[in-house]
C-alpha cells in the first residue's frame, strides 16, 4: 500500500492578484465548472481549493499516476468539509481526502493519499501467511487500558501536548498524532504562533493551538499560564518533542514540572531542560514518565554513555528510585523502571526502529494510554511493546532499513487490536 502526505500554502492575496491580472482564462484552465460556481468568485475559496489541488500533485509524486490540477476537483460535502474527485483517468484505487484551513491570509491544505502498490509483492499464500512470525511473549504488565462500548471521547481521556518549534515541527505531528492513534478521546497541540499554520495543516485529528512564543517559533515564558491552564484540565500533558533548545523553553518546561499536578510525559528537550537542574529531578513523583534514550540519560545521571550501556538494568532501577518517577531507558529491550522497584525489559530488538522520530511516537503512544486510564507504568510497558511490535512487523515487510517514523503511526492499532484479541 502507497501511503503519502502532502501540504501546501497560498496568499489568499497571491490568488486575488493572479485573478486580476489572467482572468477568466486562468480559472478555466485551473478550476472545473462546479468548482467556480462553489466559489463565486471569492478569494479565499479558490486559494483554498488550489493549495488543495498542489497538496494531491504533492502526494502523487513517486507514484505511477499523474493528475494535473484540472483534473482535481475538490468540492464541499453535506457536512461542508472537503472531498476530492479525480476526473477522466483511472485512479487506480486511489483514495484522497483533504482538509483545508485559512490562517493570517493563508490558505492551508493537507492531502492524505492511499493507494495499493503497483509494484508489491503477490500475497503470500496462506501457509506463508504471517511473514512477520509470532511476535515475542508480552511482558507481564502489558495491559490495554479498557475500551467501553457506551464510551465516547470524553470517556477516553485529553491528552495535551506542548512539542514542537520552529524547524522541528515533524516532532510535534509524530507524538500528537500518536496519542490520537493510541486512543485518546482528544489530543491537543500548543505550539508556537510561528509553526502554528505548519501544524494547523499536517495535523487533521489533533488540535494544534497557537501559544504566545518568547522568539519566533518557540514557546516560553509568555506561554506558561495558558499552557499551565490546558494542562490541568487534561488526563495527561506530554513535553518535549522538537521543544528547541531556547533558554526560555527550557524554563518553562522547568516550570511545568514544578507547577502541573497532572501527570506528563518528559521526553526529548525536557530532558535536556532537566539534565540542567539535577535538583528537580530528586522530586518528581510516581506521575512522571521520562522516556531517555541512552545519551539523553548519560546527560540526565552525569554518567558516560559507555557505563549507561554496560548497565542497563541497574542504571534505569536507580534512576526511578532516585527521581521518585518511571524512567523508560529506550533502546534494545527497552527497559521500564518503576520507583517502587518494578522492573520490565521488553524483548524486542527492532533495528528498523533506529532512526529519527520513532522515539516521538513512543512518547505520544504512552501519553495517550495513560489518558485512557492506565497507570504510568503501566502504559509505559504497554506502549514500549506496542511500539516495538509495530516496528517488528514493518521490518518483516520493509527490512531492517528505510522505516519512517510515521510509518509506525498506522501500524499501532492493528498491534493494539490483536493484544486484546488475545487477551492481554
Amino acid at each position: 500500500m502507497i501511503r503519502r502526505q502532502g501540504i501546501d500554502v497560498l496568499a489568499i492575496e497571491r490568488m486575488a492578484l493572479a485573478v486580476r491580472r489572467s482572468g477568466e482564462g486562468f480559472l478555466g484552465r485551473t478550476f472545473t465548472a462546479a468548482e467556480l460556481a462553489y466559489c463565486g468568485g471569492r478569494p479565499e475559496r479558490l486559494a483554498g481549493r488550489w493549495a488543495a489541488k498542489e497538496a494531491v500533485i504533492k502526494c502523487f509524486d513517486g507514484t505511477p499516476i499523474c493528475f494535473p490540477r484540472r483534473r482535481i476537483e475538490v468540492l464541499p460535502a453535506e457536512t461542508g468539509a472537503p472531498t476530492v474527485s479525480l476526473l477522466g483517468a483511472d485512479a487506480r484505487g486511489a483514495r484522497v481526502q483533504v482538509s483545508i484551513a485559512h490562517q493570517a491570509g493563508m490558505a492551508i491544505a493537507s492531502a492524505w493519499l492511499e493507494m495499493p502498490d503497483p509494484g508489491a509483492r503477490p500475497a503470500d499464500p496462506p501457509a506463508a501467511a504471517g511473514a512477520a512470525g509470532r511476535p515475542p511473549a508480552a511482558p507481564e504488565a502489558v495491559q490495554l487500558p479498557d475500551r467501553p462500548a457506551h464510551g465516547h471521547k470524553g470517556t477516553f481521556g485529553t491528552v495535551v501536548v506542548v512539542a514542537g518549534s520552529r524547524g522541528y515541527t515533524g516532532a510535534a505531528y509524530l507524538c500528537s498524532t500518536a496519542s490520537a492513534r493510541a486512543g485518546a478521546g482528544i489530543v491537543r497541540l500548543l505550539i508556537a504562533e510561528d509553526v502554528y499554520p505548519i501544524l494547523a495543516a499536517k495535523c487533521t485529528e489533533v488540535m494544534a493551538t497557537p501559544v504566545p512564543e518568547d522568539v519566533p517559533g518557540a514557546i516560553g515564558g509568555a506561554a506558561l499560564e495558558l499552557v499551565t491552564g490546558h494542562l490541568e484540565a487534561a488526563a495527561v500533558g506530554l513535553v518535549g518533542p522538537g521543544l528547541g533548545r531556547a533558554p526560555a523553553s527550557w524554563r518553562l518546561v522547568t516550570d511545568l514540572v514544578t507547577r502541573v499536578r497532572r501527570p506528563l510525559v518528559l521526553d526529548a528537550d525536557a530532558l535536556n531542560a532537566l539534565a540542567e537542574r539535577p535538583d528537580l529531578l530528586r522530586s518528581l513523583g510516581p506521575d512522571r514518565v521520562l522516556t531517555p534514550h541512552p545519551g539523553e540519560m548519560a546527560r540526565l545521571t552525569g554518567r558516560p554513555t559507555a557505563e549507561i550501556q554496560a548497565n542497563r538494568r541497574e542504571a534505569a532501577a536507580a534512576a526511578a528510585r532516585d527521581w521518585g518517577a518511571v524512567v523508560v531507558l529506550k533502546g534494545a529491550g527497552t527497559l521500564v523502571a518503576a520507583p517502587d522497584g518494578r522492573l520490565s525489559e521488553d524483548p524486542h530488538e527492532v533495528p528498523a526502529l533506529g532512526t529519527g522520530g520513532t522515539g516521538d511516537v513512543l512518547a505520544g503512544l504512552i501519553a495517550g494510554l495513560v489518558a485512557q486510564g492506565s497507570d504510568p507504568y503501566t502504559a509505559a510497558v504497554t506502549g514500549v511493546y506496542v511500539h516495538a511490535e509495530a516496528g517488528r512487523r514493518l521490518q518483516a515487510r520493509l527490512g531492517p532499513a528505510g522505516l519512517l517514523a510515521s510509518d509506525l503511526l498506522p501500524e499501532l492499532p492493528p498491534v493494539m487490536r490483536d493484544l486484546r484479541e488475545s487477551g492481554s
